[in-house]
């Protein structure tokens, strides 16, 4: 969805003299290296990576509005469906100016040209219309890519947890200006080191280690328990458990039920909401591990397009003998408990292959297996 048409609008402030003297930042860009923004809103938190080395003077006026509070109490007031979300004007902080939002806090600096384009979860600033050199407090963030934004305004850091916080703010309603009639306020934006990064859960483990492991697909029908083949398919056995570890099967559901051939589970399409950052950076495709395991009742494997090496997270489960799939899917792992919930799911009304009535995986809780 490209909104350049639209965004950022502001109102035309009142005309006023050039600034003869723009911000200039007091910190080097290696002083501000590996620099986050914590900012906290009434709808969630969205932490910002800055980008120094892009847009120092930028990040520098940035982290001082921070550091001094400017934003505390200002909103985001405007945005585009699934386009972007504008905030940091500290005239919002009072709602009798609501005809000027988008007007303050404007002209203290120069454009930072850089490379760095405007692609979702960019973080950019706002400009007077018209005036390169007219960026200020207020700055927006981009939910979706919006290419024909970039070389006009300056990129200065972006998103690294809580876009999903910022897509819900661009989904609130708004008048026909694009201002929201719901008051998302901005309580603190605070500056921290970036923290290193959290361990990749199942990176390292051998067949051996990752067979220790099963997990339990808690649906809306009931709970599903898996075992796995990590000796015949090690890196589907470790994909699924990093995908059920973090979280990324979380509200999708079982949207393909063909009786007496497979149930089809773990579609991103059909997740209740998008995943966050930090879970889209585990879904990938793989490489086929195929196998000389059947295609039998309660047997699990990964569900892919015509390209052998394009399984990522849709699985299925087989609810019958399915030869055709032999040596041409990727068998993983097998039911080892809740063969019936399978069934159920099966029975259950359909349109098509779809069921009537959505069959949501709550969650996929991974647990050690007992040992005799």
């Amino acid at each position: 969805m490209s909104v350049a048409a639209q965004a950022p609008r502001r109102s035309t402030p009142a005309p006023r003299a050039p600034r003869s003297t723009f911000f200039t930042a007091t910190l080097t860009p290696e002083q501000m290296k590996d620099k986050q923004a914590v900012v906290q809103t009434s709808a969630g938190t969205i932490v910002i990576q800055l980008l120094p080395a892009a847009a120092p003077n930028h990040v520098g006026y940035f982290m001082k509005l921070a550091q001094d509070g400017a934003y505390n109490g200002t909103t985001f007031h405007r945005a585009i469906l699934r386009g972007l979300i504008q905030g940091g004007d500290p005239l919002t902080k009072d709602p009798a100016k609501r005809k000027w939002y988008g007007t303050g806090g404007l002209g203290m600096l120069k454009s930072e040209a850089n490379p760095e384009t405007h692609t979702r979860g960019a973080v950019s600033a706002v400009l007077q219309p018209g005036k390169p050199d007219s960026a200020g407090a207020q700055f927006f963030i981009c939910v979706s890519d919006q290419p024909p934004l970039d070389g006009q305004f300056t990129v200065f850091g972006r998103v690294v947890e809580g876009l999903d916080v910022a897509q819900k703010i661009s989904e609130l309603p708004a008048d026909a200006d694009g201002l929201l009639t719901d008051r998302v306020e901005i309580v603190s934006v605070t500056i921290r080191d970036t923290p290193p990064p959290a361990p990749v859960p199942f990176e390292s483990e051998t067949a051996e280690q990752l067979a220790r492991w099963r997990a339990v697909i808690e649906t809306t029908m009931g709970p599903i328990a898996l075992e796995f083949m990590p000796d015949l398919a090690p890196e589907h056995v470790r994909n699924f458990l990093r995908l059920a570890k973090t979280g990324v099967y979380e509200g999708t559901t079982f949207h393909r039920v063909v009786p007496g051939f497979v149930i089809q589970g773990g579609f991103m399409p059909t997740r209740r909401e998008p995943p966050s950052e930090q879970q889209r950076a585990f879904i990938k495709t793989l490489a086929p591990e195929f196998n000389e395991t059947l295609h039998t009742k309660g047997i699990v494997s990964m569900a892919r397009t015509q390209d052998p090496a394009s399984a990522s997270t849709s699985f299925f489960i087989c609810t019958g003998p399915a030869a055709s799939l032999d040596r041409k899917y990727t068998v993983f792992g097998r039911v080892v408990e809740g063969l019936s919930v399978v069934e159920a799911i099966e029975q259950a009304p359909r349109d098509g292959e779809e069921p009537a009535t959505r069959i949501e995986i709550l969650r996929v809780r991974v647990e050690e297996r007992l040992r005799p």
